[in-house]
């Protein structure tokens, strides 16, 4: 036997032991057309225009390119040639920190481990090199002197100048990276 019961909103059947509660939805008289019609999930993550700002730009034409950024960030500190930067690890006057991901490493080479170099992935350098991060290398202090390498020298610009921010004094990085480190025949693992 089954059952049902109508309500204007909601229509019920049961019978068999199986009960169904079935939703009527019916359209608007005449649809909304002053906005346009977002589904739910979207408009969960949707932004009103008004909410949206430009960080650190004008936005647009007038916008930052990464060569502005690389300019600013480089203007922080002094850059410092690849042999310098040997020289300085050599006599034990900086630390190199490659911050390079392990692929590129397997695949480019890495600084001979005579010189000390410490591997420190780009996504933990700050927290790793922050001197008043509870996650620092124990190392780490205000005065420690470290030269930030990468593969061409474009990362470990804005990798230093982050560093520099963070209170490092004596930050920079290598001009040319391990690329240039490999061209002038320094020492590779």
């Amino acid at each position: 036997m089954t059952t049902t019961f109508s309500h204007p909103d909601r229509t019920i059947a049961s019978g068999a032991g199986v009960t169904a509660v079935i939703d009527v939805v019916t359209a608007p008289a005449r649809p909304d057309t002053s906005r346009p019609e977002t589904h739910w999930e979207t408009s969960m993550f949707a932004a009103p225009q008004s909410r949206v700002t430009s960080v650190g730009g004008a936005g647009g034409a007038d916008a930052d390119t990464v060569d502005d950024l690389l300019d600013e960030a480089r203007s922080r500190y002094e850059r410092i040639s690849v042999r310098a930067a040997y020289q300085w690890a050599l006599h034990r006057r900086a630390v190199i920190v490659d911050i390079r991901p392990q692929a590129q490493r397997e695949a480019e080479g890495e600084v001979h481990p005579g010189l000390d170099p410490v591997v420190v992935e780009r996504n933990d350098l700050e927290w790793r090199l922050d001197p008043r991060s509870d996650a620092r290398l124990r190392w780490v202090t205000p005065e420690t002197r470290v030269i930030v390498l990468c593969q061409e020298g474009y990362a470990s610009s804005l990798a230093a100048a982050s560093l520099a921010r963070l209170g490092l004094r004596h930050v920079t990085d290598a001009v040319g990276g391990l690329r240039a480190w490999r061209e002038a025949g320094l020492p590779l693992a």
